[in-house]
């Protein structure tokens, strides 16, 4: 009767075993190694983290630097409007407006402003915008050179919603070059000051 004992040995071991692995489960790896695992995890993301942190305190000097350059470079850059708010920028807006459209033509008829209009118009962009709604009424060749005085000076200006209408039909203007024009678009340059700092 060896082969019996024998088995029953063994199903006495497998029982024990079974029995050591759920006293195990319930008392020691639920109660002290899945936290010990769990807080290894965590070491080692603050481990991580403190690294990322280090590297970027060694970086600041740097990015100072860099940045302190940016700064400087966005001050000077003449693609900015000079004033320091909205409303100076539009008065200058228009006075350089006025300047372009008066050397257009020594023939003061030759391109005329019918109506400028300062506008307020909030966009997404990281810099202010300042808007002035223009009509004119040009000849095409005076035309020409006042967009291309607005376009290629300092500060950088831009024009956007373009809309011409010939007026030789029914009436022309005195003087003008190549045909009479009422054109009307929207001139605008961008102050240096930062959205975020005009709202603070």
């Amino acid at each position: 009767m060896p082969a019996p004992a024998n088995a029953d040995r063994w199903r006495i071991l497998a029982g024990v075993v079974l029995a050591l692995l759920v006293v195990y489960l319930v008392t020691v790896h639920w109660w002290f190694t899945a936290p010990m695992l769990d807080m290894g995890a965590q070491v080692t993301a603050l481990r991580d983290e403190e690294q990322t942190l280090r590297l970027q305190i060694a970086q600041r000097a740097e990015l100072q630097l860099r940045l302190a350059q940016v700064r400087q470079f966005e001050a000077a850059n003449p693609g900015f409007l000079p004033e320091g708010t909205r409303e100076l920028a539009s008065a200058g807006l228009v006075q350089r407006l006025q300047q372009v459209v008066a050397s257009a033509s020594p023939n003061p008829n030759a391109c005329q402003i019918t109506a400028q209009t300062p506008t307020d118009m909030p966009t997404q962009e990281p810099y202010p915008r300042v808007m002035v709604q223009v009509r004119l009424r040009c000849g095409t060749g005076e035309l020409a050179a006042v967009f291309y005085a607005l376009e290629s000076g300092s500060p950088q200006l831009f024009i956007d919603n373009l809309d011409m209408l010939s007026r030789d039909s029914y009436l022309a203007t005195p003087g003008a070059s190549g045909g009479s024009l009422d054109v009307s678009f929207d001139l605008y340059g961008y102050l240096k000051t930062p959205q975020e700092a005009l709202r603070g």
